[in-house]
C-alpha cells in the first residue's frame, strides 16, 4: 500500500475552501475515489463541487499523519 497526498478545492455556494488529505491506497485513482467519498459524506458536498488539483505519492519520511506513518512502517 502507498500513501498519496490529494489536494483540491471545494466550491459550494456557501463553502469555498481548499484541502489536502493523505490517503492509504493501491493506486492514485483509488485515493481520489476515497477522497470523494470522505469529503462528500463529512461536508455534504456533491462530487461536482469537488475539484481535485493534484495527487502525489508521498515518501515514508514525508508522511504527516502519524497513524498512516505507523501503518506503513509496520510499527
Amino acid at each position: 500500500m502507498k500513501v498519496f497526498r490529494v489536494t483540491g478545492e471545494i466550491n459550494k455556494p456557501n463553502l469555498a475552501t481548499t484541502f489536502a488529505k493523505e490517503i492509504l491506497a493501491e493506486k492514485s485513482e483509488h485515493a481520489i475515489e476515497k477522497v470523494y467519498t470522505e469529503i462528500g459524506s463529512r461536508h455534504r458536498v456533491k462530487r461536482c463541487h469537488i475539484k481535485i488539483v493534484s495527487t502525489v505519492e508521498v515518501p515514508t519520511d514525508e508522511i504527516k499523519d502519524e497513524i498512516l506513518k505507523k501503518l506503513v512502517l509496520g510499527e
